[in-house]
């Protein structure tokens, strides 16, 4: 098996807030990023697929098919949005980055499933702060695993 990873950039604005919470609950959770008017991040984001050499091609993955795949799932809903605002997903659900991640996971799973020796979805990374990122990801079997990192 190989791992293919690509970097993507969009930029989004969110305001971190849980509709379940008091307002004092959400400042007190939040802090900051509880701002009324949200505030906005510059998202770097990597996909990783994986998957076994094509001897006819000598690739994992025909990269215009990842692009056109980030492209029309992440970049297309993502970019330039308010979060809470424009999406449907995060109008009742915090956007957080790890939400975030686990959500452009779900999208582009369907994309890249690893049947019949096409590419599978490994790894969805995003970084959100030069001191944060996240990462959503698969184990052997297929199932969904998450992770979070902070440097």
């Amino acid at each position: 098996m190989v791992q293919l990873t690509r970097r993507y950039h969009f930029s989004a604005a969110h305001r971190l807030h849980c509709n379940f919470l008091s307002t004092e609950e959400n400042v007190r959770l939040y802090g900051k990023c509880n701002h009324a008017n949200g505030h906005g991040h510059d998202y770097e984001l990597e996909v990783t697929v994986e998957g076994c050499v094509s001897p006819a091609t000598g690739m994992v993955l025909d990269l215009s098919v990842l692009d056109a795949a980030i492209r029309e799932e992440v970049l297309d809903r993502f970019d330039h949005t308010h979060l809470n605002l424009d999406t449907e997903t995060f109008r009742n659900l915090p956007p957080t980055t790890e939400n975030l991640c686990m959500e452009i996971y779900k999208l582009l799973q369907p994309r890249f499933p690893g049947k019949n020796g096409d590419a599978r979805l490994k790894r969805v990374r995003i970084r959100e702060t030069r001191s944060n990122f996240f990462e959503y990801e698969a184990n052997e079997t297929g199932e969904s695993v998450g992770t979070r990192r902070s440097k």
